[in-house]
């Protein structure tokens, strides 16, 4: 819209000079009637705000950690940094929630994340934070339920737990194979193997090495 006015005023017009007839003349000033222009006033431009509406409080607001961060609207004063909005790492999301990298850098829309120092060693790399509740959303997306999601959790485990039988029926084997051939040696009159300290090699197996041979026995402790 445009906003102007229209106004006249008065102003001094060019002195007309009058000859008197005594040999000089005379300057007369005459004010005349000039119509100014219409001046015309652009409006100032209107300001908008795109306010955001929190998903916690339902109030406005303009900006806030989370939606800079994750695209998540959720105001700073209902932000819960140890509860519902809590970040966890990219391992964490990928053990807890069974998802594959493909899962968090490929799959649309990629999972936004930040980045923070290790704090366990600053040569390290840095770590990859994501948002815990776009991670569980992504898990459900791919597993359909809650429960799909506990029942792939539960035969991952089984899984596990079978891997690490199998590793320890291996070291069982060796550990007897060991043994028989100690005392197959201590029958032929070998020398009596001196065992030197203990040493843990791995969770509950440990070995002691002979002394005198070099002869590795190999046990676990129950």
């Amino acid at each position: 819209m445009n906003v102007g006015c229209e106004r006249t005023a008065k102003v001094k017009a060019p002195p007309k000079i009058i000859d008197t007839g005594g040999g000089f003349f005379l300057e007369e000033e005459e004010e005349e009637e000039h119509k100014i222009e219409k001046i015309v006033h652009q409006p100032g431009p209107v300001l908008e705000f795109d306010y955001l509406i929190c998903e916690e409080c339902g109030k406005q607001f303009m900006d806030s950690y989370l939606m800079q961060h994750f695209d998540w609207a959720t105001c700073d004063n209902c932000r819960d940094v140890e509860g519902k909005h809590k970040l966890i790492t990219r391992t964490e999301a990928k053990q807890d929630y069974l998802l594959k990298d493909c899962d968090l850098d490929k799959r649309e829309p990629v999972l936004k994340f930040i980045l923070k120092k290790n704090p366990h060693n600053s040569q390290w790399g840095d770590m990859k934070l994501y948002l815990k509740l776009q991670v569980i959303k992504r898990s459900l997306e791919i597993w359909g339920s809650e429960e799909a999601l506990q029942e792939a959790r539960e035969i991952r485990q089984d899984n596990r737990e079978k891997m690490k039988q199998k590793k320890f029926d291996k070291k069982v084997k060796e550990l007897r194979r060991a043994v028989r051939s100690s005392l197959w040696k201590r029958g032929t009159g070998s020398h009596q193997h001196e065992y030197g300290p203990e040493e843990n090699i791995e969770e509950d197996m440990y070995k002691k090495t002979c002394t005198i041979c070099g002869h590795e026995l190999t046990y676990e402790k129950m």
